[in-house]
């Protein structure tokens, strides 16, 4: 079956380059289901941010305890894609009042055109994922794993050998199986004296927080090895939030709160940089 969907396997990740996306690749539910992130997640502690906007990130219809996935019904196969965010181009991710990024805007178009066409041209079931596990979605990060996008660094990230850190993801999922392209034999973070941890305004990588010990035996931590302290990560993210001021920029009538979302330990990475 895998070996019968190879030509549209293909196909559809060149169509996916045409239509903007940088870089594409399959993986299978039946792996992202056996995924790290899917296992970890449920066992570790509420996230702050979760907590307190749980309205906004949980779709309360799908009845989701913490950290679990919602898989859509009958897929079987999911398709990573990822645009390139350039260090010259930071308004990709910029949120100007409630609009949803620039950078979010092209990859939510790039998957809508891509869903249309596969349905068109194939004749599968194609569902646009949700970007927010508790929306529906799921983890996008393993998803680039095994779909051989990159790997995931010490800087808790997703790595490409291209791009470095310096992209942004999103995922469809079809009910047909396809021949997963990854993972690929990548890892630049074993002898590199981590700029990105030393980066960070929070000091967010500077500590042990998880133990395989501690979550069943898992190897695969935050940060690969549990250095990763996602409640100063979000220290972070709300000082942003805060600090934002209004800015006009071009094409606007009146200022607007811009709020640009640290990405220290992303551009700290020498991978990619050019």
């Amino acid at each position: 079956m895998l070996y019968k969907n190879l030509k549209a396997s293909a196909k559809i990740i060149i169509k996916a380059k045409e239509l903007g996306a940088s870089m594409a690749g399959w993986a299978l539910i039946c792996d992202l289901k056996k995924a790290p992130s899917t296992n970890l997640a449920p066992k570790m502690p509420y996230r702050r941010d979760e907590f307190e906007n749980a309205s906004y990130r949980m779709d309360s219809s799908l009845k989701l305890k913490h950290g679990e996935v919602h898989w859509t019904k009958g897929a079987k196969s999911v398709l990573a894609i990822a645009v390139v965010h350039p260090k010259e181009k930071p308004e990709m991710d910029w949120w100007v009042g409630k609009t949803n990024p620039p950078g979010n805007k092209e990859l939510i178009n790039i998957i809508n055109k891509l869903c249309k066409w596969i349905e068109e041209k194939y004749g599968y079931n194609c569902t646009h994922l949700p970007y927010q596990v508790g929306m529906g979605g799921l983890y996008l990060k393993d998803a680039c794993v095994l779909a051989g996008i990159g790997c995931v660094g010490d800087n808790n990230m997703i790595i490409t050998p291209e791009f470095g850190p310096r992209i942004r993801i999103r995922a469809l999922a079809v009910d047909v199986e396809m021949p997963p392209t990854g993972p690929i034999d990548f890892y630049p973070c074993k002898n590199c004296d981590k700029p990105c941890r030393r980066a960070c305004p929070q000091k967010a990588m500077d500590d042990i927080i998880y133990l395989p010990e501690d979550y069943d035996g898992l190897t695969k931590l935050p940060g690969r090895t549990g250095v990763y302290n996602i409640a100063k990560c979000d220290l972070q993210i709300t000082e942003d939030v805060e600090t934002a001021k209004e800015e006009l920029l071009e094409g606007q009538d009146e200022p607007k709160k811009i709020i640009k979302y640290c990405r220290r330990c992303e551009l700290a990475c020498p991978i990619g940089a050019g």
